[in-house]
């Protein structure tokens, strides 16, 4: 049963959970190969580890920290926690050493629950957190040989939470950014960002009916996994599919296995799919709807013919802000790149790097003003710093760049304000030359980024991170006359590398800021040491 959820009273996951326990107690809420778990299931097993978890010390405001693969055990845990009126933290499974030690020890968590298969990377960093407590899944191990093992937590007799004290407006959930642009931050989301961004956009987008069922492949310390698969599914009343991890080779099959009729990824998801060898049978498969974002829109359309399905239109989205724009009010015409316009409870403006709105149909920074509260994150967790240096008043500063189209006041991403390249008086968005770069044939993949011009103080120069497919021999001058023939010609780089794999984070996202640190080397191929002849 689809909740609409009106009532702010009405906004929170544990009393979400108490009334779809209630409406479809028997339907299936997670599956897994391993196991099937009900609404009514879940309701007692999040009560039972509730009472554990209180049990532990744990209430109002204290961090629980999930360093934990895909599994249901993790989804039961986040509302468990909840329940408590406390703060869940998930972290991402492939951070090692300091990157591990920075997003644990940053959320100062008073528990952390882990598994035996990740419980080594813990241990390099257990002396520096002496006072968080451990809770292991999957049975005993050396490293964390005093953690509470989870089947203890979840045996305990179910409480009955207290949802009196609770507020819509309340810190749930503290996610931390990818790091596609530096340093890691914890974005807080109250209950009410999440659920806007799911019954104001992403229920509506997915037009759920009672006998879907949603794949998730995605790892779930991704905030875009909660909106689209698990908190829509308690939300809309479906059955959530938990894949261990995306894999390119079994996707359909694993589709087809469980009967799944949507599915969330991000866009170089479907760039793997696309370019996986094609098959008789690609376009028998179950999925009905598709969410995949960014989808380069040169293989839109042929990715919807090849797999019979349909894909939802994107928008913009961040960790922040979660829901920005869509296309649920835009015209059918509307291309599919667009970002569409802003969601209701927002006010948008574009401006400068002076705050000063800029000219209709010219780019600027997109800035957001909530209309309503508890629309837009609480903060960044124990940083205050970056808090303050987000906002220009009452105006989060989001580091998208956009124009607004004069005629229809569509919105159209131009480009990340840190990735945009200036040169000679030029805003190039490297999002544009990267679309163009992967229509050459050779092209597995590609980053555009500006590093320092030595010639011109506070000028970039544009560059080229390339991964050429298996067997090409294109060479840098080749991807220069291509550009060159297809595009502005301020598009063709000044450099240009030649690598084997782009440095991209668990969520597929390039991280820039590495290729921008690494800088060039000997190797790097100079436009101007070439013999390339840029034609204007």
């Amino acid at each position: 049963m689809k909740l609409t959820l009106q009532n702010p009273e009405d906004r929170l996951f544990g009393k979400i959970l108490r009334d779809q326990a209630r409406n479809c107690p028997d339907k299936p809420f997670l599956v897994t190969d391993a196991c099937t778990i009900s609404f009514a299931e879940a309701e007692q097993l999040t009560n039972r580890l509730a009472a554990g978890l209180a049990d532990m010390g744990i209430g109002a405001g204290d961090r629980v920290v999930l360093f934990l693969s895909n599994r249901p055990e993790l989804v039961l845990l986040t509302l468990a926690v909840n329940k408590l009126s406390a703060i869940w933290v998930p972290i991402n499974t492939d951070y090692r050493g300091e990157w591990l030690l920075d997003a644990i020890s940053g959320s100062r968590p008073a528990v952390i629950v882990t598994e035996t298969s990740l419980a080594d990377r813990l241990q390099d960093i257990r002396e520096q957190l002496p006072d968080a407590r451990m809770v292991l899944m999957d049975g005993p191990c050396v490293e964390l040989e005093n953690a509470l093992p989870y089947e203890e937590l979840a045996d305990y007799s179910p409480m009955e939470p207290d949802y009196a004290s609770q507020s819509y407006s309340d810190t749930c959930a503290i996610m931390w950014t990818s790091g596609t642009t530096g340093k890691s931050k914890g974005v807080m989301q109250s209950y009410n960002a999440w659920i806007r961004a799911i019954v104001g956009g992403a229920s509506i987008q997915y037009d759920s009916a009672d006998d879907d069922i949603c794949y998730c492949a995605l790892p779930l310390y991704n905030s875009g996994a909660w909106i689209t698969c698990v908190y829509r599914a308690l939300i809309d009343g479906i059955t959530l599919v938990i894949e261990t991890k995306f894999s390119v080779s079994n996707f359909w099959e694993r589709i087809n296995h469980f009967g799944a009729t949507q599915t969330f990824g991000v866009g170089a998801m479907g760039s793997f799919l696309m370019n996986a060898p094609e098959s008789p049978g690609d376009a028998n498969n179950t999925l009905r709807k598709a969410f995949i974002v960014p989808m380069a829109p040169n293989i839109w359309q042929a990715f919807e013919r090849r797999f019979n399905l349909e894909l939802i239109r994107s928008g913009l989205g961040m960790s922040e802000c979660l829901m920005i724009m869509n296309q649920l009010h835009c015209p059918a015409e509307t291309p599919t790149y667009a970002l569409g316009r802003p969601v209701n409870d927002l006010d948008i403006q574009l401006c400068d790097d002076e705050g000063q709105e800029v000219t209709v149909g010219e780019p600027g920074e997109i800035c957001i003003r909530p209309k309503q509260p508890h629309t837009l994150f609480s903060g960044y967790f124990d940083n205050p710093e970056a808090t303050a240096a987000s906002f220009r008043g009452d105006w989060f500063l989001s580091g998208d760049m956009a124009r607004q189209d004069p005629d229809s006041g569509i919105y159209y991403f131009t480009d990340r304000k840190k990735d945009a390249v200036r040169f000679a008086g030029r805003n190039i968005s490297t999002l544009e030359v990267e679309s163009v770069v992967r229509r050459h044939p050779d092209i597995a993949d590609v980053a555009a980024f500006g590093i320092p011009s030595k010639e011109i103080d506070s000028e970039d120069e544009l560059k080229l991170s390339v991964v050429l497919k298996p067997g090409s021999a294109a060479t840098a001058e080749d991807i220069c006359q291509f550009i060159n023939d297809n595009a502005p010609h301020f598009f063709v780089p000044r450099f240009m590398d030649f690598v084997d794999a782009l440095p991209y984070t668990p969520t597929q996202k390039v991280q820039k800021f590495q290729l921008r640190e690494q800088g060039n080397s000997a190797q790097t191929w100079d436009l101007k040491q070439s013999e390339f002849v840029v034609r204007k």
